[in-house]
């Protein structure tokens, strides 16, 4: 499982950069919860108020009705008194919709090689993502190899190489327009033979409403599934935060044409600064395994429900 060999002081320092990213600009997550209620008294129009800044941080609707609701209920029963107890109420509904989403990625290695394919759009930071899990993947003692199936675009052949030279991993490659699944085939007959740990399949940037580029992933994943029906054994949205209520929508019909077994949110940084979770959390119920803060291989960290909401609702002056 990743996270049990990190060191203290690397979790704290990203906490504290995730603190100091997503505590920028003027959406509710700086938003300081003083500023709804100037005077004090927590009333049903300060709990409309929040219902607004949580639908503009694209939160989504039913997640915020949901989360109001809950507040709604506290207040009706007199607890939420002042500023400290909606926080803390707040705090309590945020996590009971994050808490089931914190699945960390665990790698069975009884399954050998254990098949992850990472899918998304353009633009989302796949191909990235893929170059930090490897490096993961080997500081917790797996061997990798990555298989470039998007044969679409040389670049992204080319970027995949860069990172298996910086990290030391073969990358398994044809030439450009070939069959992805034939590389997948290739990849997983290279993996087994040299009893590689962890085949990381990359995989073209899919806009989710070209049927065609679907059912060919799904092509891919039948593929793989011939040789060892367990097979893949993660299917991994890499999700772009700043993609709002569209990543939403991305992530359902991912889901729904290959049964999505986990997410990583890249770029939280960016402007919608990660309302998009509670949406996802709540909708679909697959688990994030890892968030994404920049370009650096340290920000990218497994997914810590409490973590991630204690960032969110602290003041941008707070201490990690």
């Amino acid at each position: 499982m990743f996270g049990k060999k990190e060191k203290p002081e690397k979790r704290e320092g990203f906490i504290k950069r995730l603190r100091a990213r997503i505590n920028r600009g003027d959406n509710w997550l700086t938003y300081d919860l003083a500023n709804l209620v100037p005077g004090g008294e927590i009333s049903e129009d300060v709990l409309e108020d929040l219902e607004s800044l949580l639908v503009m941080a694209d939160v989504g609707v039913d997640t915020t009705e949901r989360i109001i609701k809950d507040l709604k209920k506290s207040l009706a029963r007199n607890e939420l008194k002042d500023l400290a107890a909606l926080r803390a109420g707040l705090q309590s509904s945020l996590l009971s919709i994050l808490d089931s989403a914190e699945r960390p990625l665990e790698i069975e290695r009884s399954h050998s090689p254990f098949v992850i394919f990472m899918v998304g759009v353009n633009g989302a930071g796949k191909t990235t993502t893929i170059g930090k899990l490897a490096r993961r993947l080997q500081d917790d003692g797996h061997s990798v190899m990555l298989a470039a199936g998007d044969t679409f675009r040389a670049a992204a052949v080319e970027q995949l190489q860069v990172w298996g030279e910086r990290n030391n991993v073969p990358v398994i490659a044809q030439q450009s327009g070939a069959d992805p699944a034939a590389v997948i085939f290739d990849a997983w007959q290279a993996a087994k033979a040299r009893k590689v740990d962890v085949l990381l399949v990359d995989t073209a940037g899919r806009l989710q409403n070209q049927t065609g580029l679907m059912d060919e992933l799904a092509k891919m994943k039948r593929v793989v599934g011939r040789h060892d029906e367990s097979a893949p054994h993660e299917i991994m949205l890499v999700l772009d935060a700043s993609q709002g209520q569209n990543g939403l929508v991305q992530a359902e019909k991912f889901h729904e044409a290959l049964g999505l077994t986990g997410i990583t949110v890249t770029k939280l940084d960016g402007s919608a600064k990660g309302g998009i979770l509670f949406a996802i959390a709540n909708r679909l119920q697959v688990p994030v395994r890892f968030i994404g803060i920049g370009e650096a291989v340290e920000d990218m960290q497994p997914f810590r429900a409490k973590e991630f909401v204690d960032a969110l609702l602290s003041s941008g002056n707070e201490d990690a």
